[in-house]
C-alpha cells in the first residue's frame, strides 16, 4: 500500500476527519479524529486531500451522491472484493451483511462481510455504512451507531 504524503484534518458536521492521501489517491479516512484542524504534506497528495475534504463537507450538505477522488484499497482479496460490493450500492440504499455474502457466492460468510467493512480504511468513501444487519438493525460502525443512523438519514431524504 502507498504510505500517505499528506494529511488534511477538518471539522465536519460528524466531528473531525482526517483524510490522509499518497500521489494516487486517499489511503485513510478517519471518523473521530483527534488533535487540531490542519494540513501537512504538499503535491499531488495534498492536492488528493484537499479534494477529498471538499468532496466529503459536499456529500455531508448533502449535495454530493457520488464521490469522485481516487481511492488506494489495500486489504486481502476477499476484503478488496466486499469493498468493491460496497461501492455498487447506489446511494440511499442499503444492503444486508448476508445479501453481499450470497453476492460473494459465499451465503455462510456475512460474519467475514461484517469483518471486512469493519476494515474498510476508508469509510463514507467506500460507504460500508450502507450495510445492515438482516434483522433491520443498524450492524456495527467505525463512528458508532449514531453517525451510522445519521448518514443512512442523510441518503434516505436526499436519494430523490
Amino acid at each position: 500500500m502507498p504510505r500517505h504524503a499528506a494529511t488534511v484534518c477538518f471539522s465536519s458536521p460528524l466531528g473531525l476527519l482526517e483524510v490522509e492521501c499518497a500521489d494516487t489517491g486517499v489511503t485513510r479516512l478517519r471518523l473521530g479524529a483527534r488533535g487540531k484542524a490542519r494540513e501537512v504534506g504538499d503535491g499531488d497528495a495534498m492536492e488528493c486531500a484537499r479534494k477529498a475534504r471538499g468532496e466529503i463537507l459536499a456529500y455531508l450538505e448533502g449535495g454530493l451522491k457520488r464521490f469522485t477522488v481516487p481511492v488506494v484499497l489495500a486489504g486481502t482479496p476477499f476484503q478488496r472484493t466486499v469493498w468493491a460490493k460496497l461501492l455498487a450500492i447506489p446511494y440511499g440504499k442499503t444492503r444486508t451483511y448476508g445479501e453481499i455474502a450470497a453476492e460473494l457466492g459465499k451465503p455462510r460468510a456475512a460474519r467475514a462481510v461484517g469483518m471486512a467493512c469493519g476494515a474498510n480504511p476508508v469509510p463514507i468513501l467506500v460507504p460500508c455504512h450502507r450495510i445492515v444487519a438482516g434483522n433491520g438493525g443498524l450492524g456495527g460502525f467505525g463512528g458508532g451507531a449514531r453517525m451510522k443512523h445519521d448518514l443512512l438519514e442523510l441518503e434516505r431524504t436526499r436519494a430523490t
